[in-house]
């Protein structure tokens, strides 16, 4: 069995950044013991292609960097290896297929996969995420349709969608989570969305999506639907009759692929370590926390603010489960991990490598922006500011990289690995 990670030196977390000139001095680590293993062995066990074309020689480091912690990670690596044989059944077809007809990849079996290894990277469980149970529970709803809008079954398609919205926002309760400040972060994954009936806008999606899958293979639904997923910040989704579709509709089709994106892509977002100034990208601040970019609108943060970060990076040291401006290195480089997996976006490769950056790794770091680098298609329209921050986080990780004897002493121990309050 093959598993997409592999890892070398020590993990190693930054909270402050580093000039050029004084790269040791500046860094204030938390850092793990380092380990070390054969290549031949680590290449054999660790390495993973799936999802991957056959030329790419791209290795994880999330997971290796966990089990030399002590963490077990079995659990987290049998919901990537599920996560990845889902994703593997992604035609060209497939991936721009709408989610209400799609087939070859079971979209809330992947969605439960990545939950159930972030259940285990946090939680530490004994035991794996339920997945098959939160199946059944999906499966529990569309039933439950079934026994509520019987009458509803022979009626016309409006009355159909009408009564269909009813009994998933209206009967169960489900709803949309508030984006005021962080989406809460329970309703970022399936199972919790399905206990606690908050959810983002693609979980409530993919609820919606499951069910009339579900009534399309029992052949309750006879007519072609879509589903309206809104790009505003407080509708929910719903389901229209595809003949009486408007151009303008075509906006708001999830694909399979692009569902899966939106997923992961809030994962990201929340767990980002760098959260402030969000009118800047994700790369952005994590360069600007590497001193590789310095914006033009800097602003002096608040005592509350300071006082905040403070405060929350005290509760992380205690173990006390808190999204506050810190957001969770382990959920967001298995988010960026899952992301490069599904070949969406060159620049996820240019993330994951600044996040590698920050935790020591330079030796990848370097490697997957020089891989971002190639991959990028000539010509795009990229940002000058965020290639400009790239092209010198590449000088600073050769100059790094050449230095003799580069070495880190074991200090205390990761507050990444400290925290093992279950979400």
């Amino acid at each position: 069995m093959a598993f997409p990670w592999i890892s070398s030196k020590s993990f190693t977390i930054f909270s402050n950044s580093a000039s050029t000139s004084s790269l040791a001095s500046n860094f204030h680590p938390w850092t793990l013991p380092k380990f070390h293993f054969h290549p031949s062995i680590r290449s054999a066990n660790r390495s993973c292609k799936c999802g991957l074309a056959a030329g790419d020689e791209l290795k994880f480091v999330l997971h290796d960097a966990l089990d030399f912690s002590g963490i077990d990670t079995a659990h987290a690596r049998a919901a990537r290896v599920g996560f990845c044989s889902q994703i593997k059944k992604f035609s060209d077809i497939e991936r721009g297929t709408s989610i209400t007809i799609n087939r070859g990849v079971d979209l809330a079996r992947t969605a439960l996969q990545i939950a159930a290894e972030d259940d285990s990277l946090i939680s530490h469980s004994s035991v794996p995420l339920p997945v098959d149970d939160f199946i059944e529970r999906l499966d529990s709803l569309s039933m439950g349709y079934c026994t509520h809008y019987s009458s509803s079954i022979r009626s016309s398609p409006e009355n159909f969608l009408d009564c269909l919205e009813k009994f998933l926002y209206l009967n169960k309760g489900f709803r949309r989570a508030s984006t005021r400040n962080h989406v809460e972060q329970r309703a970022l994954y399936l199972n919790t969305v399905l206990t606690h009936r908050s959810g983002s806008v693609s979980m409530l999606s993919l609820i919606y999506s499951e069910i009339l899958k579900m009534l399309r293979l029992w052949g309750v639904l006879n007519f072609d639907v879509e589903i309206f997923f809104p790009h505003d910040s407080h509708s929910s989704p719903r389901g229209y009759l595809k003949q009486k579709s408007k151009e303008s509709d075509h906006s708001h089709i999830m694909t399979s692929q692009s569902l899966l994106v939106e997923i992961l892509t809030d994962l990201k977002n929340a767990f980002w370590p760098f959260q402030l100034d969000n009118a800047r990208s994700l790369f952005l601040r994590a360069a600007e926390a590497a001193h590789c970019f310095t914006g033009d609108n800097n602003a002096n943060e608040s005592a509350l603010e300071l006082a905040s970060a403070k405060a929350a990076r005290h509760r992380l040291q205690r173990g006390v489960w808190t999204s506050v401006r810190f957001g969770d290195m382990r959920r967001a480089l298995s988010a960026c991990e899952r992301l490069i997996l599904l070949k969406h976006d060159p620049k996820e490769l240019r993330d994951y490598g600044v996040l590698l950056y920050h935790c020591g790794y330079y030796e990848e770091a370097l490697h997957f922006l020089k891989h971002y680098q190639e991959t990028k298609q000539s010509g795009s329209n990229d940002d000058n500011v965020e290639e400009y921050a790239v092209e010198k986080l590449i000088v600073r990780l050769n100059l790094i990289l050449m230095e003799v004897g580069w070495s880190r002493q074991p200090d205390n121990k990761n507050i990444l690995f400290n925290n093992s309050e279950p979400w």
